[in-house]
């Protein structure tokens, strides 16, 4: 098994004696190497790596990330950053998403006790709870403000409204602005030779707006974006201090569209196992939406890449189901029995579907890593 090879983990997907599907097979080589290679290119454009775990939900990897040089992780809720911080070595928390309700602050301030946190805001009402529950503890909580660049999803509008925002929270007693973030995520959906236009002026703007409000006496030290579509493009503005992608660490098949990206870089596959050839041109998987996720891709029609059929489509999914519409020459390929690996459309959903990941080194199966995070979705 070589990173470069077209079907990098049949080695292992074939052999009955290992492997039971559904199952999520990483290959370690390809893991490491997308690792390194973004930790290199944030070092180049001089800002710092803070990824996001949701893709991946799991210590052993955000080990890797820290080794490499990752700053610290970025999560979107409180049970991730639990995780990640008493099993994956991270002491240093953002919090990309409103912490809103009396148990999450109870959390968060017991989570503040064990790592440094800070927790993205884009309401008065959600800064104002805040405010209040630090006052009471005697803390003082870091503050994010989370900027729209052109998503039209969480933010204030970037401009005049993010800078009103920044400055009345900055005022609360118990919390300290110290940051600007935005998520270019108005890029994933772009045609790719719009991405680095959009993706750079996402970054212009929020830089123009860091600028506005340090005129105004605010001590705005980290301006923060993050999207692995724009990572190539968003952190090289100068003012940009951090980047916060997710998905680079294994890749999938959105990734095709935008970048110089194919099979050989994702180091995440779904191994399944055909079950049924019920006509000529179908066959079915014991992969079904509890394996891959609902999610369809601009990159490729179907469910998923079917690495080596890439002209089989899985056309439809059932909860345990993968149907698969097969074209007149792979017909003889899909037998009950028969192994074969699928590049999941969205990796970060499929991965929130398993318990474990199976780490493939030097052609075998070394090591079996629980994702730990996953269902933490509070």
């Amino acid at each position: 098994m070589t990173v470069a090879a077209p079907v990098a983990l049949g080695e292992i997907v074939g052999a009955d004696e290992v492997l039971d599907t559904p199952a999520l097979v990483v290959d370690r080589a390809i893991l490491e190497r997308n690792i390194a290679e973004m930790a290199a290119f944030a070092r180049s454009a001089g800002v710092t790596l803070r990824p996001h775990i949701k893709t991946h939900k799991t210590p052993e990897i955000m080990r890797l990330q820290l080794a490499a040089g990752a700053v610290g992780a970025t999560c979107a809720k409180i049970g991730e950053a639990e995780v990640m911080v008493a099993a994956g070595g991270a002491t240093d928390i953002l919090l990309a998403y409103p912490t809103v309700g009396e148990p999450k602050i109870r959390r968060l301030l017991a989570l503040m006790e064990r790592a440094r946190v800070t927790v993205a805001l884009d309401s008065r009402e959600a800064a104002g709870a805040l405010s209040r529950a630090m006052a009471a503890a005697g803390r003082t909580l870091e503050v994010y403000v989370e900027v729209n660049t052109g998503q039209d999803r969480a933010g204030a509008r970037v401009g005049d409204e993010a800078a009103a925002l920044a400055r009345d929270l900055a005022r609360l007693p118990g919390l300290r602005v110290t940051g600007l973030m935005t998520h270019e995520g108005q890029a994933n959906a772009a045609a790719p030779d719009d991405i680095e236009g959009i993706a750079l002026a996402a970054g212009r703007a929020l830089v123009e707006t860091a600028h506005r409000l340090r005129a105004e006496g605010l001590a705005i030290a980290h301006v923060s974006v993050g999207s692995t579509p724009a990572a190539a493009y968003t952190p090289t503005v100068p003012g940009v201090t951090e980047m916060r992608p997710g998905t680079y660490v294994f890749n999938d098949v959105a990734g095709f569209r935008y970048g110089k990206l194919g099979p050989d870089r994702c180091a995440l596959r779904v191994a399944a196992t055909v079950v049924s050839r019920p006509a000529a041109d179908r066959a079915v998987l014991d992969a079904g939406a509890k394996a891959l996720a609902l999610d369809k891709s601009l990159a490729h029609p179907g469910h998923g890449w079917i690495v080596g059929h890439e002209r089989a489509e899985i056309a439809r999914l059932s909860e345990e189901h993968g149907v698969v519409v097969l074209p007149e020459e792979e017909r003889d390929a899909f037998r009950v029995g028969d192994r074969i690996e699928i590049v999941p459309n969205h990796v970060c959903v499929a991965v929130n579907l398993a318990d474990e990941l199976l780490i493939v080194d030097g052609g075998r199966v070394a090591e079996t890593w629980a994702i730990a995070a996953r269902g933490r979705v509070r």
